[in-house]
């Protein structure tokens, strides 16, 4: 294991993300907190001794800055852990004038990941995207209509978004792996973790009461393979461009993910809408 990794995690004011700063920071490493809720993220921070940096993900414009802000305060960044998400109620259309799950699960860690791109070079880094066994049951990708203006629904929509992440993987595996970044994918396993408050969709009634949630793993476990990932060795603990479930490579996948043509195709969508 590489000792002394400046790790950026984002949704680490609770959940996975918070279990794996803990978890990483207990293990040497010098985790950077990202999250949307002032009062949470600050209070995980002061508790480990980290920095921290606000931005909500609703946001292009906060998306933007939080950027600015990592790119001038760390020169260098080993893992990025693109790890903010949720499910949402309605659909509803941010600031931006996106659907709210699609922007805050794909857009906003793609632009994200897209300003750093300097920086991560630099640093060789990983680039950790937390997925979900809900991209299995993706339905069809529609590049022409990623807000799913046609046909909306919480838990549909949410599963789209994490088919994104995969393929976004894959894609950022294509362009930039030759130029030193690493990247991967997961599911972190059924956890009891507050990501579904805001929807009014059956995860939330699973996640949101005592029984539902002592069918769900911790919050630590769900962060097992995060922090797996950010401190293995790519290329020998596990393979740059993979969606992994339980520390391997996953068996199970939704045709769409091993699409590379479709991969290509939603990178350059996406860079189109952000114009």
């Amino acid at each position: 294991m590489n000792q002394g990794k400046t790790i950026v995690i984002t949704g680490a004011s609770d959940g996975i993300g918070a279990a794996a700063a803990r978890r990483l920071h207990r293990d040497g490493h010098r985790v950077v907190i990202v999250g949307r809720s002032p009062q949470k993220t600050r209070a995980v921070a002061r508790e480990i001794g980290a920095d921290h940096h606000l931005a909500d993900f609703a946001s292009l414009d906060e998306v933007r800055g939080l950027a600015a802000e990592l790119n001038t305060a760390y020169p260098r960044i080993d893992v990025l852990a693109n790890n903010a998400g949720g499910v949402f109620g309605d659909r509803t259309k941010t600031v931006d004038g996106f659907e709210k799950t699609f922007q805050i699960n794909h857009l906003a860690p793609f632009l994200l990941t897209r300003l750093l791109m300097d920086t991560l070079i630099a640093g060789k880094a990983t680039v950790v995207q937390t997925s979900s066994v809900g991209a299995r049951m993706s339905g069809p990708v529609d590049l022409d209509d990623l807000d799913q203006d046609r046909r909306f629904g919480a838990v549909r929509a949410y599963n789209a978004a994490k088919l994104e992440n995969i393929l976004f993987t894959r894609e950022l595996h294509r362009r930039y792996h030759a130029q030193g970044v690493s990247t991967a994918a997961f599911h972190p396993g059924n956890v009891a973790t507050s990501f579904a408050t805001e929807s009014d969709s059956i995860l939330k009634y699973i996640t949101g009461n005592r029984i539902g949630r002592s069918l769900l793993i911790t919050p630590e476990k769900g962060a097992d393979q995060l922090v797996w990932l950010a401190q293995g060795r790519p290329g020998i603990d596990w393979s740059s461009g993979a969606y992994y479930e339980r520390r391997k490579p996953a068996k199970r996948v939704n045709p769409q993910a091993l699409d590379a043509d479709l991969a290509r195709r939603l990178w350059d969508r996406s860079e189109e809408l952000l114009g």
